[in-house]
């Protein structure tokens, strides 16, 4: 009877357990985005931008900005497209987001990143690069809601 009991306690907590991480892996969904940096340096850079989350069919307009110290300089911009995922709503892929990076481009460049931010909000993110910029910094970006 003991056993029976114990087993028992057993089943539901794994199914409790089980339960709680199909909710949180349901809640999770993914976005589409679009953005076009301006990134300017000598040593110390900064960057701004705009873009576009697309998000259940809505746009939702988006603010960037940054800074990025090491060794930068030049001038480029970039567009970059890619997925945003593990947000559940529009306000998930506001926040900061940080890395290491280099690069180089003389006239035109290709990039491609993943970022990561508080939230755990994914962006996915690959395009051009035009300008002349060398880096090999750390950076931070910005992104807001408009």
């Amino acid at each position: 009877m003991m056993q029976s009991r114990r087993f028992r306690t057993a089943f539901v907590a794994l199914l409790a357990l089980i339960g709680a991480g199909a909710a949180t892996g349901a809640s999770a969904d993914s976005g589409s985005i679009q953005i076009s940096i301006f990134k300017a340096g000598w040593f110390v850079g900064g960057s701004g931008g705009s873009g576009v989350l697309l998000f259940h069919g809505k746009r939702y307009p988006l603010a960037i900005g940054g800074l990025s110290a090491g060794l930068v300089f030049g001038a480029s911009q970039t567009r970059l497209s890619g997925t945003v995922t593990n947000i559940s709503r529009p306000s998930d892929v506001a926040g900061v987001y940080g890395g290491a990076g280099a690069g180089a481009a003389l006239g035109g460049g290709v990039r491609g990143m993943v970022l990561h931010n508080g939230k755990g909000a994914t962006l996915h993110l690959a395009g051009g690069q035009v300008g002349l910029m060398v880096n090999a910094d750390f950076s931070g970006m910005s992104i807001a809601l408009k």
